[in-house]
């Protein structure tokens, strides 16, 4: 392909409303433009590379044995009140009325169509285990889209499901998809971890991120570098005290604390370390008041929180809840004589005279002592675990490193197949529900994360598997007809040869060409010039590297294959262990 018969608008500047390297560099090369806020069309190169990892998707899933399909995108809203799930993702879920009247939603994701299809169509445990996917543009109208296509409203992704006649069908269908996302991530050139996750709005009990390390990325990873352990962080567990603190009770005393609302205030009136300290604060579960105690050093968690309440949604109370429910304004709640249910995270049980808010303006109680001044509803994890912490399951410091998540699998179980009445009848002719599992990529997502963690100050450095093209050819003198006969000449041999060029025959300057060839970052450069060519040579240079060397004109197109070919078996995959 002619550079002059492409588009590849490429931009010199930063563009001023990007701000992580892979929304910078995917406009500049001239891979993507915004439509408007999270929406953005894919330009031919951007579309290049953003189908070879469709492709290397599909080969992978086609692999594991999945079948491809395609599901509506517009889904009619029963679906989701069947499941509940309307109200779980709230102005997340983009509606649309039609002309008869019916509601609509844009879909975000399908585990209520493709249940549907199964409970009308799979019967017999004959028919099972089968594994669904598709490759699908989704739409979820998030509340602040950011950093280009890593965060966008809409987006192009590969879900699968499967539905299995039980729990051991599922572990092997979820591990062969794990191996299978270990194999796409390997082959596109992501350096990439798995760690155990939230579920979020799809459920499930068991359930793991792929996530690939990222300076920028939006997702905290937790993990113990002596152990393995792995997981987001709001999932991620911290060890407790292995033993209370060894201090005798002392009465229970009210203080006044005029002013002091926060944990930096009372901590620094009292000269009470943080913590020692009870941090009692208010929320409604699904409307109803709780009361949620972590440590005053210690942050709350609102994932593990909702996930221990079994809530569908947690949010802070207003002043005036606060007030109803602690008699007391906002930053002197404590959970000494209230009736509200309270969760109690480990580390507060372990305290010995603690101070906490007293319920009265200006007034704080010293010497609180789990067990004997409160009994919690429940103790549970609910807090964020933290650089340093004590590793859940050796007790080794936690490292925080952040990422970004390309790849989620769950197991469903039966939450969408009860729910839906989505059975088959096993062998003795009893109905059951399907197990399911759930597979998602995101797609566009992965190609930007390829971009996050693969380039330089001068531009991209694509992976051969999903460079737009392999080879980069460039003209240097369009003046000179020898110089041109023997670039169009090569072009023709690598085309031959069954390799993908990109040939940068523009009437520019040398800097030009080469300024556009390291910002799209295509793996190797073949430079075709007036003195190199006087002593029968061309110039091949990989993208990653700094230098280049000469080849002889004749062998430059085999050279170039045999180079090509090497980077192909670089990203070759190779298998794994379980998951987990």
């Amino acid at each position: 392909m002619r550079w002059t018969e492409n588009f590849i608008p490429t931009l010199r500047e930063r563009p001023v409303d990007a701000e992580v390297a892979s929304h910078i560099l995917m406009l500049r090369a001239g891979l993507v433009r915004k439509l408007s806020a999270g929406v953005y069309s894919y330009l031919p190169l951007g579309w290049r590379a953003l189908e070879k990892v469709a492709r290397i998707v599909r080969q992978e899933m086609d692999r594991a044995g999945a079948l491809e399909t395609l599901l509506p995108i517009i889904q009619p809203v029963e679906l989701w009140e069947e499941t509940g799930r309307v109200k779980e993702y709230g102005d997340n879920l983009l509606k649309a009325v039609d002309r008869s009247g019916k509601v609509n939603v844009l879909g975000p994701t399908h585990e209520e169509v493709i249940t549907d299809l199964a409970r009308n169509h799979i019967s017999s445990y004959r028919q099972l285990p089968i594994n669904f996917y598709q490759v699908q543009v989704k739409f979820r109208d998030e509340t602040r889209p950011r950093f280009g296509v890593i965060r966008s409203r809409e987006f192009l992704m590969k879900d699968a499901y499967s539905f299995n006649a039980d729990q051991e069908s599922l572990d092997e269908t979820y591990q062969e998809m794990c191996e299978a996302y270990r194999r796409v991530f390997t082959r596109v050139g992501l350096k990439f971890v798995v760690v155990e996750a939230d579920p979020g709005a799809i459920g499930g009990a068991v359930n793991h991120e792929f996530v690939v390390p990222t300076e920028t990325g939006e997702d905290v990873i937790v993990s113990c570098p002596a152990c393995g352990y792995a997981a987001d962080v709001e999932r991620a567990g911290a060890a407790g005290p292995e033993s209370p603190q060894e201090e005798t009770p002392a009465p229970l005393t009210r203080v006044a604390t005029p002013g002091m609302t926060t944990i930096g205030e009372v901590s620094a009136f009292l000269n009470v370390a943080p913590d020692r300290l009870v941090k009692t604060l208010v929320y409604l579960a699904d409307g109803k008041a709780v009361l949620a105690l972590v440590r005053g050093d210690h942050e709350l968690n609102e994932v593990k929180l909702a996930r221990v309440l079994g809530a569908a949604t947690v949010t802070m109370a207003d002043p005036e809840t606060i007030a109803r429910v602690t008699g007391a304004p906002v930053g002197f709640a404590g959970p000494v004589g209230l009736t509200a249910p309270i969760v109690a995270d480990p580390c507060v049980m372990a305290l010995r005279n603690a101070v906490a808010g007293a319920n009265a303006a200006d007034a704080h109680v010293v010497n609180v002592n789990p067990g004997r001044d409160f009994t919690p509803s429940q103790v549970a994890d609910i807090r964020t675990a933290r650089q340093g912490d004590p590793c859940p399951h050796c007790r080794k410091p936690l490292a925080v490193s952040h990422g970004t998540v390309v790849g989620h699998v769950y197991q469903l179980g039966t939450k969408y197949s009860a729910k839906m009445k989505a059975s088959f009848l096993d062998e003795g002719g009893v109905a059951r529900p399907f197990v399911m599992g759930c597979y998602g990529i995101g797609i566009s997502r992965t190609l930007a994360a390829v971009v996050e963690t693969n380039h330089d100050d001068h531009g991209i450095i694509f992976p051969v598997t999903i460079a737009p093209y392999q080879v980069h050819l460039t003209s240097l003198n369009t003046d000179d007809p020898e110089v041109v006969a023997t670039a169009e000449r090569l072009s023709r041999e690598l085309e031959a040869a069954g390799l993908e060029v990109l040939y940068d025959d523009r009437d520019a300057s040398p800097g030009v060409k080469f300024n556009d060839a390291d910002l799209v970052g295509i793996p190797v450069r073949l430079t075709v010039g007036r003195r190199a060519l006087q002593r029968g040579e061309v110039e091949v240079k990989l993208r990653r590297e700094g230098e280049s060397r000469r080849v002889a004109v004749g062998q430059a197109a085999g050279c170039v294959a045999e180079v090509v070919s090497r980077l192909q078996d670089e990203l070759a995959p190779h298998s794994s262990g379980p998951v987990a």
